[in-house]
């Protein structure tokens, strides 16, 4: 009888210990991907505010001339609109990119933005907003995704 009751409490403390290290496992899972959802929630916040600084100059051309070498290839207000307009465009595919990347974004809603940025990508004011030697600030990855999906659809 008093082997059962050892064999008993061994099994009793071998569940506890496993139940323990499965809550554990869990908890490290459930970190990693509330680290991740902020990491995109971050980098969306930063582009988002990125796009509204594109917004102002999309509303107010005059603005754009704040950084002269933004707009030294530009000539009306009407080309810095598609510039910028087209900057927040690819700013808004940035997001989605970033998310789809850390896979906070399924792949079939992905692919439609991939779909629609491959038409866009064939617009000679999308192609010559990409290949102005303005700065643009974008994740280097990106910058690198975007251009072979300029190239392939010209």
């Amino acid at each position: 009888m008093p082997q059962k009751v050892l064999l008993l409490q061994i099994t009793l403390q071998a569940l506890s210990s496993l139940a323990i290290a499965g809550g554990l496992i869990y908890a490290a899972v459930q970190f990693r991907s509330t680290r991740k959802a902020q990491l995109v929630a971050n980098f969306s916040k930063l582009v988002e505010l990125q796009y509204h600084l594109r917004e102002l100059r999309v509303q107010d051309p005059s603005l754009a001339a704040v950084h002269a070498h933004d707009v030294e290839h530009l000539h009306s207000d009407r080309e810095i609109r598609e510039y910028f307009l087209n900057l927040m465009q690819l700013s808004l595919f940035e997001i989605a990119w970033y998310a789809h990347d850390h896979k906070q974004l399924s792949d079939e809603y992905f692919d439609s933005w991939v779909r629609r940025m491959g038409q866009l990508a064939r617009e000679e004011s999308f192609r010559k907003m990409i290949r102005s030697p303005s700065s643009k600030i974008m994740h280097d990855d990106f910058e690198t995704y975007i251009t072979k999906l300029v190239d392939s659809a010209e």
